[in-house]
């Protein structure tokens, strides 16, 4: 029997995740049923939202359970399969990574077109990251030609494409926040950003007032607190902001503050609408359908931080709530075949 290692929830964080909340542990894999694959998985994504799973709190998706592998989106190559879908030696996208190996319905898996991307395309770009900048300014904040775009978390996996994507919609000027000279320096050398505020500098609203003097009408916030009562203070009348996370709060003990200036939005007759990718999942094929031609002639450009070996996992993940990563944060298990 193949012997896998995986890494498990060992107690539930208090503030900022630590080392000692995560288990490197070795199972072995079981025989295969009807109907289903193991894959040996290659790459793994860690991303913010795993955060909120780690509290045994009721949110949109359950919280992982105490001495359990986690979970979260995986690329790998199917080694053995008693599914008449899924043949042996097929790259596959699915949601049991955090694991070596993974056993799994075939239905549960989705097999990837790697001549159009890379594998690794298929947990950034062309995955939930690149769909949630997609389905935000498109369905939930969407960008009309000629608008001001602001977009917080700009140098992470979401809004690296985001500030791409806002000018391909017609933006007139694109906006992003990030922290520190270095990531900064990205958005208007790599990823196409017009200006770039840095938080880590302090007067949000300053620096925005600078960047923008004319006001936004988009902001896509996946920051909350500060930055959202910044863009709210930006925002011209009628304008759009998109709500896909709030990781200034995820490690909070207290209940986080919020803006002390709402009342401005309803002044401004602004939209704030919450998202969530799972809900536009049927715009994935229209999705890829656009960005891997994108990716292909250097129109959308990414880029990845990588951490190798699963023993790295945890360290990544912290990583990740700590704005260690440009771009998209993985996880490489294994070398593609």
């Amino acid at each position: 029997m193949t012997v896998s290692r995986e890494i498990r929830l060992a107690s539930r964080p208090t503030g900022t995740p630590k080392p000692e909340n995560f288990r490197l542990v070795s199972t072995l894999i079981p025989e295969l049923g009807e109907g289903r694959i193991l894959v040996r998985n290659t790459w793994m994504s860690v991303d913010p939202y795993m955060r909120g799973r780690m509290d045994d709190a009721p949110s949109y998706i359950p919280p992982f359970a105490l001495g359990t592998a986690l979970e979260g989106s995986a690329i790998g190559e199917v080694v053995a399969s008693r599914s008449a879908s899924i043949p042996v030696g097929a790259t596959v996208s699915h949601f049991l990574g955090w694991r070596e190996y993974a056993v799994l319905d075939a239905g549960a898996a989705t097999v990837v077109d790697t001549s159009i991307a890379p594998p690794t395309a298929y947990l950034g770009a062309l995955g939930t990251t690149g769909l949630t900048a997609y389905a935000a300014l498109t369905r939930t904040a969407p960008v009309r030609k000629g608008d001001v775009v602001l977009v917080s978390a700009a140098a992470g996996a979401v809004g690296s494409v985001a500030g791409q994507l806002a000018r391909q919609l017609g933006a007139s000027r694109v906006i992003g926040s990030a922290g520190g000279p270095h990531k900064t320096r990205k958005l208007l050398d790599v990823f196409g950003y017009d200006a770039a505020v840095d938080h880590r500098q302090g007067d949000l609203p300053g620096q925005l007032a600078e960047a923008a003097p004319e006001g936004i009408d988009i902001y896509l916030d996946a920051v909350g607190g500060d930055h959202l009562e910044a863009a709210i203070g930006a925002i011209r009348p009628g304008g759009r902001i998109a709500m896909v996370g709030a990781i200034s709060g995820y490690n909070a003990t207290r209940p986080a503050p919020g803006p002390d200036n709402l009342f401005r939005a309803a002044a401004q007759e602004v939209t704030l609408r919450g998202m969530l990718v799972s809900s536009h999942f049927d715009l994935f094929p229209e999705w890829i359908g656009k960005a891997a031609g994108w990716l292909a002639d250097g129109t959308l450009r990414t880029e990845e931080t990588v951490a190798d070996g699963i023993e790295r996992a945890a360290d990544a993940f912290l990583g990740v709530l700590s704005g260690a990563n440009t771009g998209k944060m993985l996880v490489r298990l294994g070398a593609d075949r």
